[in-house]
């Protein structure tokens, strides 16, 4: 979740309107709103007093996979992550800008607390070629279990 996503809520938690926010932090509301939007970056000095008037952390407003008290959240490993643990499956999970990202194909070598390592198969041809990506577990949308053949049926072309 984004800064001015954790910064909305935390607000809203608070009952706080942004021209509230703004007059305690003697800024504009137009400043809170470019924040909570992301189109602008608040200045450390109001990380730290926005953290204080709506009594979060500082790491809770600036990092994933913290909670609101600054201590670390760990993702729960749910059975359905521990049964695609090794197999081939096609993974959707958000990027860093929000967007989702489908992978068609690709396996779940391994997770521990809030991250999982996946191989992306990028070229079924070359597995040289492929990478292993560092996945937060919180990023994860669906995960589809392909069946035997499934992917071999598939053109290199489709797993892209």
């Amino acid at each position: 979740m984004s800064l001015g996503n954790k910064l909305a809520e935390a607000r809203r938690a608070k009952n706080l309107t942004q021209e509230q926010l703004a007059e305690k932090l003697e800024v504009t509301r137009q400043a809170v709103s470019r924040w909570e939007s992301g189109a602008a970056y608040p200045e450390t000095d109001k990380i730290v007093r926005m953290a204080q008037i709506l009594e979060v952390s500082c790491d809770y407003l600036l990092q994933d996979g913290v909670d609101e008290k600054g201590a670390p959240v760990k993702a729960p490993v749910t059975r359905l992550l521990k049964q695609a643990q090794g197999k081939r499956v096609k993974l959707t999970f958000y990027e860093d800008d929000g967007m989702p990202f489908v992978h068609d194909w690709c396996v779940i070598q391994d997770f521990d607390g809030s991250w999982a390592n996946v191989e992306v198969v990028v070229n079924r041809k070359k597995p040289e070629k492929n990478e292993v990506r560092l996945i937060p577990l919180s990023a994860i949308s669906t995960i589809t279990f392909l069946k035997d053949g499934e992917a071999a049926r598939r053109s290199p072309l489709e797993l892209n």
